[in-house]
């Protein structure tokens, strides 16, 4: 407790880490778990001439990738709200990824990608890419979903700058747009990413899906915080406590 006090605690509160890590692991599930079942299904190919019309431009997957860093940084910003606003999004969060595992078995989707030289090094990052993650599980975007919860979940904090909001939403576009141009996605992909996260954000505000999710974290958060107001005081107080 006392290490996990020092090297996490500061940044996250106490409350939040499971839920950051439940987050992480959930969404690994959802989308291993989606291809492991449904990866040999027929796939319904939803692109239209104006996806078509997209041109592949394979230096977005910077954007693509550099946007793992992006998801790190908002997410612990947001578990750094207090402890109701976190679980709100949280919820949001766990119901995403809910609707996006069901949509993967139900109507599983998949696009046409480009042929890439192996010339240039982006090009060769794109072949990586190609390989590594096979054409299913597009729809709704997970890349999109994920990068318009870390805007959206900070839109309208008085304890966020709001250079830093505008700053989220021209990245969360910007990730959009690469998997666009990446051809890892097509329009529709996008825009149900984008309504999907919207959608999750004010279940988790308005209806009893944030409480449910905060009752069950608290019941976790029990389990393997026995005494949370260590957390609070801090180690130094605990110390201080013990020696006398």
């Amino acid at each position: 407790m006392r290490r996990l006090h020092k090297n996490f605690v500061p940044v996250i509160p106490y409350y939040s880490v499971i839920p950051l890590i439940a987050a992480f692991s959930f969404n690994m599930a959802v989308y291993g778990g989606a291809r492991l079942i449904a990866g040999n299904w027929y796939h319904y190919n939803i692109e239209t001439r104006l996806d078509r019309l997209i041109p592949f431009f394979s230096p977005a997957a910077s954007v693509y990738l550099g946007c793992y860093l992006f998801w790190a940084v908002n997410y612990i910003l947001i578990a750094r709200q207090e402890k109701r606003e976190a679980f709100q999004f949280f919820s949001a969060d766990f119901l995403s990824r809910t609707v996006c595992f069901t949509c993967y078995l139900v109507f599983p989707t998949t696009n046409t990608r480009p042929f890439v030289e192996a010339e240039g090094f982006w090009n060769q990052v794109m072949l990586f890419v190609y390989r590594a993650d096979a054409a299913d599980n597009l729809f709704p975007s997970i890349h999109c979903l994920v990068s318009w919860l870390c805007f959206a979940g900070l839109r309208g904090k008085h304890t966020i700058p709001r250079w830093y909001q505008r700053a989220s939403l021209g990245m969360a576009v910007l990730v959009c747009l690469s998997t666009l141009l990446t051809k890892q996605h097509v329009i529709a992909d996008v825009i149900g990413g984008i309504l999907l996260a919207e959608a999750c954000l004010w279940l988790g505000k308005h209806t009893v899906t944030g409480t449910v999710y905060e009752k069950a974290a608290d019941k976790v958060n029990s389990v393997f915080f026995k005494n949370p107001e260590f957390f609070k005081k801090g180690r130094s107080t605990s110390c201080r406590e013990k020696r006398k």
